[in-house]
């Protein structure tokens, strides 16, 4: 007889590997169907996949008195994949915004060129100054464009810490900024 769904997801916050992947056998073409429909690209429908079943073993959030496995397994692929699908549309944004910005025709000067350069030296001293997680955080938002909830699945911390490093995290780089720029006018 094969284990229920319950018994597996017991098995697997026991430690039982072997239980995921019964999981995985059972629903990994659910999670993939979904996700490639949603997508519409089978690698991004992979890697979903491999996160939504990642995700079930590390967190296991499961509550086999609200609903069934199928379901969970359904409603965290679909909001995974529109999580991907915002971020996608943002980073085209961002993109289309940079290349049309690029492709006009107006050329700093000399003085602006030395200007910016200066400006962006400042910043890298600033972000020396800041505590490692802190400056981790701000360097992921804005450098890969990436959301607080996406920064704390990959440094695999709670949400409100994320955001009260980045929160901290920018009001120290005001006071280093502030500071940095202070030496440099006197």
């Amino acid at each position: 007889m094969l284990p229920t769904d319950t018994e597996l997801i017991r098995a697997i916050r026991a430690g039982c590997n072997a239980s995921l992947a019964k999981l995985y056998d059972r629903y990994s073409g659910l999670v993939y169907t979904l996700a490639l429909k949603l997508l519409k690209d089978s690698t991004d429908a992979e890697d979903l996949a491999q996160e939504v079943f990642l995700s079930l073993w590390r967190r296991n959030t499961y509550d086999p008195t609200r609903g069934s496995l199928s379901s969970y397994l359904t409603t965290l692929t679909r909001s995974r994949a529109i999580d991907r699908l915002r971020q996608r549309t943002s980073r085209h944004k961002i993109r289309d915004r940079w290349f049309r910005d690029m492709s006009s025709p107006y050329l700093p000067t000399p003085f602006e060129s030395a200007s910016m350069e200066e400006r962006r030296e400042c910043v890298c001293r600033a972000l020396d100054r800041l505590p490692p997680n802190q400056r981790r955080v701000l360097e992921m938002s804005y450098y890969e464009g990436r959301s607080q909830t996406e920064i704390a699945e990959l440094l695999n911390a709670p949400l409100g810490t994320v955001k009260s490093w980045a929160r901290r995290g920018l009001l120290n780089l005001r006071d280093a900024l502030t500071e940095i720029m202070g030496d440099i006018e006197t």
